[in-house]
């Protein structure tokens, strides 16, 4: 998944603590090899180059496309796992290549949750349409790989999966997790969180962005215009009971643009946001 995992067991043994981080690794691999877009041994890539056919699906995969559907209606059809096509045209490695209006244009027939179909055992995409779990994969890792390790130890576990992490109790002596806030800038002030249990995720565009001509663009793609999001936040840190529920807030925080402030404290959630100070 292109990013660090850590695995702290609070007073456990050496050896116990090594049973555990091997069991993590291993479901982090598992659900990497299913979901990641860039292996062609997987089951997205089953399912994007099905040629408009049903594929079936299995109940781990059908719990996430539920969920991707409650984040679509949660988001009002801006957090879209359809939006996998416009990455042919989007490549976020910190060029200055931007596509054109038209190639944009091209693709938009691709995106859309709505024209997919969905019922719970079977999945059809349209040819040419491609899902991409990259918005909610590493966060649901991030549980799952907690919810075994707390399951085979009774100590206090942390699991961290590149700045996105959750905690099954605090450590053995009763004080916090201490947790800090990492963005991606260099020289930003930010908080340290003090967490017992659940979990902390963080989206933004330190790593990956297009600028051109001093305009930044970021990852986050608006589905309804192909393009980023304008206004958006550059990084938002939320607080919740699992990663996924954080992660799914946190992205779309970004998606609500100059609105990411009024959405989270209307959910009530711990929340930080860092913008450009322009």
């Amino acid at each position: 998944m292109a990013s660090p995992w850590e695995v702290h067991v609070a007073g456990a043994s050496a050896r116990e603590t090594h049973r555990i981080t091997v069991q993590v690794a291993a479901e982090v691999h598992r659900i990497e090899h299913k979901y990641s877009r860039y292996r062609d041994d997987g089951l997205v890539h089953a399912i994007n180059h099905a040629a408009g056919k049903a594929i079936a699906i299995d109940d781990e995969t059908a719990r996430l496309l539920d969920y991707a559907q409650a984040l679509w209606d949660a988001s009002d059809g801006m957090f879209d796992i359809t939006t996998g096509a416009l990455r042919r045209a989007w490549v976020f490695d910190g060029s200055d290549r931007v596509p054109s209006d038209a190639t944009i244009a091209a693709l938009l027939p691709l995106v859309g949750w709505d024209k997919i179909d969905w019922n719970g055992e079977t999945l059809r995409l349209p040819a040419g349409m491609e899902i991409d779990f990259g918005g909610i994969g590493k966060e649901y890792a991030v549980d799952r790989a907690l919810a075994l390790a707390a399951a085979d130890s009774a100590c206090p576990v942390l699991v961290n999966g590149g700045g996105d992490l959750a905690a099954s109790a605090p450590p053995a002596n009763g004080q916090p997790w201490r947790v800090g806030v990492t963005t991606g800038f260099d020289g930003i002030a930010t908080p340290s969180l003090q967490l017992f249990r659940g979990a902390v995720a963080t989206s933004g565009d330190a790593h990956r962005y297009v600028l051109r001509d001093g305009r930044r663009y970021g990852h986050v793609l608006d589905p309804r215009s192909g393009r980023p999001v304008d206004g958006a936040a550059r990084s938002v840190t939320v607080v919740a009971a699992s990663c996924s529920e954080a992660g799914g807030h946190s992205t779309i925080a970004l998606l609500k643009g100059a609105g990411a402030e009024a959405y989270l404290q209307e959910l009530g959630v711990e929340h930080w946001i860092y913008r450009d100070a322009h």
